[in-house]
């Protein structure tokens, strides 16, 4: 059994100022409650609710069609699923780099 080494602290680690914590500017909202800022969240990226609406409409339908015992239309719609899944989610990337696009402008 080797003896345990102490932890090892370079000097150019240790002459380095940690990093900002402050984000940069952002908007705030007051006085914004859920309804708002859904609706709000909504028209800046409409893509994302949608996506989430196919989504879950594709999953209950082939939840539906699994209870029923139609294995081969419920494989189908688990792999649809899958489909919607990653269209919501690449909605969700786009609306957030356009978001921090359109902030630098």
């Amino acid at each position: 059994r080797q003896p345990e080494r102490p932890a090892v602290v370079t000097l150019a680690m240790a002459a380095w100022p940690p990093p900002p914590l402050e984000p940069g500017r952002l908007p705030t909202f007051p006085e914004e409650g859920f309804g708002e800022k859904f609706l709000r969240k909504t028209r800046e990226n409409p893509l994302v609710p949608l996506g989430c609406l196919c989504t879950v409409s594709i999953l209950v339908y082939g939840l539906i069609s699994f209870k029923k015992g139609n294995t081969r239309r419920s494989q189908l719609l688990m792999r649809a699923r899958v489909v919607a899944q990653g269209f919501t989610f690449a909605a969700l990337l786009g609306g957030m780099a356009a978001t921090a696009i359109k902030s630098r402008q």
